[in-house]
């Protein structure tokens, strides 16, 4: 079972890189990654590289689906994302051009197929201004690979049973840039005792023959020898049978073909085997190294007083000559294999791995100064190619303007492109919440997938104990202990709040060992986050791994950073909530609690209120009971405030008081508008009056520049009433409100209601009401309250309301009464 799991392995492995490998050659591009969806299907996980290391991509390795990121964008919308160059990038996806501010262009499309969207495949090129990117047809040979690519990953999932999905913890594949070979190397197997050779084609190519005529003999092979060595080469049988193997012999062989003179220099390499059937009978296997030009231009490099170093792709150094060494005062030991700004203390400014990123990203040079000590300045300079970067570094003068980096600056950890990017991203989502809820459904959506997490939790301080205030994941039971302690109790989640310190715990043991007893569960690793805002506790914000995970130095220190925004934006997400609950509780109060009940005719009323800010709205609804039936009111006062609310209260109150005394609806219309005249808030306000007389089936109406009431008639259409409408009231005081005589057979059912259930943003008000018109006309409802919240139906499910709602149903001669 083992082995053929393997093998599906590999099979993924293979369509994987060779993807990444095609994109690359047939856009022209340097870079090219795949990205595939995880198994919660929360993020995408890059899978496979080309040309670029998965360093190089910093946070971009485990990405949330709904991030504004050009790989998330063609993953969630299928279409393809193509950036010219930077400024195309700047404009489109300004937080990726904050993030990676460098001079690129990119294209990523959707892996799919059968109508399921697997991931995606990007790459990216060096661009400059006025690049054009991707014709037509590259684009779409880019598609057709990202097309096979999900066929393959489908036909593979049915022979097999391989998921499509990505592990975040599975490493991805890295395919290097391509580079010029080296080296040369040809094996070989001498028979000491007959003195054949048997060689491959690389050691026949390194002398200078051809391997279909070369006759196997050892004196064929010393007469391609500089005639110093020949003696040499003889004389390597009896060391290999007195030593046992060969070390590094240097040989130097006759360059043959036309224009070729001299010779160069190769190493042989090898041991002695006796063979197990035959003691006696001795051979000699090993390789030949040609190096080529190699060997030379190593010892020139080391002749230059220049500096000079290599760099990998992901900023390893992989070369430096001595005159580097002797600058930047490290040894080889120290600095092969490390980043020069983790290693070199002085060069461990945020602005050194900015210039090595750059040079990589947008394949351009690079130059800067940096200051050794106070009187020694050094100049360096980067020339990148996809397989790594060329450094170059010699002493220079004192730069005029202090545009260097080095001892002057600030020490400190160098900066990583993930920091930059989570604490944007997650910081430019924080300000957009504005609930507590909101602020926790943000650290589910952009936490958990950056850090691979499948646990959240934020615990908050009432009354000096811990109260939990969101979770998700699959554990139902996560951290339940932590509910209800006090602040001072010895346990991760109050410790790491009372001391404002984060804890990490990496496993299982490392958690009992710190604190016997407490409960385990099915959780691995842990970090407890302290959240706290203007030296206030807040609460813990608590991350958990199912598997066990080590956090790096970049996990902690962004994890650190961002617990900062997580404190400041949920204390003031639980402020505002806070104030929202006061702000709609007076609202609540200033609104009817019951409905009155009167013979003959059912109401029920809804109201809503927004959900883009604190500030209340003026709408209200009333149902007044009158000597020969009642009053159906419905206004709306100018504005979101306190003020507003304030104002529709009074309205509301004249409202009674008009209708108290018997007057007539238009009547009592313009006592209103008086009123409100009189109180001179500064606000408008529309309201529409209808008074019902249920034994004469009759109404009359009258409006002050509301929308206008819909009636369903019993057997006939729906529509709009034809009102004569009077202007918003607080315009003029001497308005008059002309009534409008209305005739409602039995079983006839009227809305009314205010502009927030019909207006949408970019439509014509008119297109709405029509909506309206047409739902309560169709809506099939067996009790009034039904009806009702069908028909805000759609505005409940809505997460945003620019506006309140207020909605008032009116059945008359149903038979029944109003509960």
């Amino acid at each position: 079972m083992r082995e053929v799991i393997v093998g599906e392995t590999a099979e993924r492995e293979h369509l994987l890189a060779a993807a990444v490998v095609e994109a690359v050659d047939a856009t022209g591009a340097y870079a090219a990654s795949v990205f595939l969806r995880s198994r919660d299907r929360r993020s995408i996980v890059l899978t496979a590289t080309y040309g670029t290391t998965p360093s190089l991509l910093g946070g971009w390795r485990l990405i949330p689906v709904n991030s504004p990121i050009p790989v998330a964008v063609a993953y969630s919308t299928g279409r393809t994302v193509h950036l010219a160059d930077a400024d195309e990038t700047m404009r489109r996806f300004p937080q990726l051009a904050v993030a990676l501010p460098y001079a690129f262009g990119s294209c990523s499309v959707p892996v799919a197929a059968g109508g399921e969207t697997f991931g995606s495949l990007a790459i990216v090129w060096a661009t400059s201004p006025g690049n054009e990117g991707l014709s037509k047809t590259q684009r779409r040979r880019l598609r057709s690979i990202a097309g096979r690519l999900g066929d393959s990953l489908v036909a593979l999932r049915g022979r097999t049973g391989d998921p499509v999905e990505c592990d975040p913890g599975t490493a991805p594949v890295e395919i290097p840039a391509p580079v010029a070979r080296a080296v040369r190397v040809g094996l070989f197997d001498w028979d000491l005792v007959s003195g054949t050779f048997t060689a491959d084609d690389e050691f026949c190519a390194a002398f200078g023959l051809d391997p279909g005529a070369f006759d196997g003999r050892a004196e064929t092979l010393a007469a391609c020898l500089h005639p110093g060595d020949r003696a040499v080469f003889r004389a390597l049988a009896r060391e290999a049978a007195g030593e046992g193997r060969i070390t590094a012999r240097r040989l130097r062989v006759e360059e043959r073909g036309p224009g070729r003179e001299g010779y160069r220099t190769v190493e042989v390499w090898a041991r002695l085997l006796e063979t197990d059937d035959t003691p006696t009978r001795l051979h000699l296997l090993g390789s030949i190294v040609d190096a080529g030009a190699g060997h030379a231009a190593l010892v020139a490099v080391e002749r230059l007083r220049d500096g000079v170093f290599s760099l990998a792709p992901d900023g390893r150094v992989t070369f430096a000559n001595h005159s580097a060494l002797r600058l930047l005062g490290v040894s080889g030991e120290e600095v092969m294999g490390r980043a020069l700004w983790d290693v070199v203390p002085w060069l461990s400014d945020p602005d050194i791995e900015y210039r090595h990123r750059s040079a990589m990203i947008s394949q351009t040079p690079s130059s800067f100064l940096a200051r050794r000590s106070p009187e020694q300045w050094l100049a360096f300079s980067l020339d990148p190619q996809p397989d790594g970067v060329t450094g170059r570094v010699v002493p220079t003068t004192r730069p005029q303007a202090a545009s260097a980096v080095g001892a002057s600056a600030t020490a400190g950890a160098p900066a990583r492109m993930g920091v930059i990017y989570h604490v944007l991203q997650l910081g430019s989502a924080l300000t957009e919440a504005v609930t507590a809820r909101e602020v926790c459904e943000v650290l589910a959506d952009q936490l958990l997938p950056a850090f691979g997490g499948q646990q959240l939790a934020i615990y908050v301080v009432r009354g000096k104990t811990m109260h939990r205030l969101f979770h998700t994941g699959r554990h139902e039971d996560f951290l339940d202990w932590l509910e209800g302690v006090p602040l001072h109790a010895r346990l991760p989640g109050t410790e790491t709040l009372t001391s404002g310190a984060p804890l990490f715990i990496e496993s299982q043991q490392d958690l009992s060992r710190g604190y016997p007893g407490i409960p385990v569960g099915e959780v691995s690793s842990w970090a407890y986050l302290p959240l706290i805002a203007s030296s206030r506790p807040v609460g813990t914000c608590v991350l958990g791994f199912d598997e066990a995970h080590r956090f790096t130095e970049k996990d902690r220190g962004v994890l650190t950073a961002l617990a900062g925004l997580i404190a400041q934006a949920l204390e003031r997400a639980r402020l505002y909530d806070s104030e929202f609950a006061v702000a709609r509780g007076l609202q609540q109060t200033l609104l009817p609690h019951r409905l009155p009940v009167v013979p003959g005719i059912r109401t029920v009323a809804r109201y809503l209120p927004g959900t883009s800010g604190m500030d209340i709205g003026g709408d209200w609804y009333d149902v007044i009971p009158t000597e020969n039936g009642v009053a159906l009111v419905i206004g709306d006062v100018q504005g979101h405030s306190i003020a507003a609310a304030a104002t529709m209260a009074q309205l509301r109150s004249a409202v009674r008081a008009f209708t108290a005394v018997g007057n007539t609806p238009g009547d009592v219309m313009a006592g209103v508008n008086r009123t409100l005249i009189d109180l001179d808030p500064g606000l408008l306000a529309s309201c529409c009056y209808i008074r019902l007389e249920p034994h004469s089936h009759q109404a009359h109406a009258v409006t002050a520049g509301h929308l206008p009431p819909l009636l369903r008639r019993p057997d006939g259409p729906t529509g709009a009433l034809d009102l004569d409408v009077g202007p918003l009231l607080g315009v003029e005081p001497t308005s008059a409100y002309p009534p409008t005589r209305l005739a409602l057979p039995p079983g006839s059912l009227l809305a009314l209601y205010t502009d927030g259930l019909v207006e949408e943003p970019g439509a014509d008000i008119d297109v709405g009401i029509d909506r309206l018109r047409t739902s309560l006309a169709h809506a099939y409802a067996e009790s009034l309250d039904e009806l009702a919240d069908r028909l805000l139906h759609n505005a409940r499910r809505s997460s945003y309301r620019a506006d309140d709602i207020a909605l008032l149903l009116t059945e008359h001669g149903s038979g029944h009464d109003a509960p």
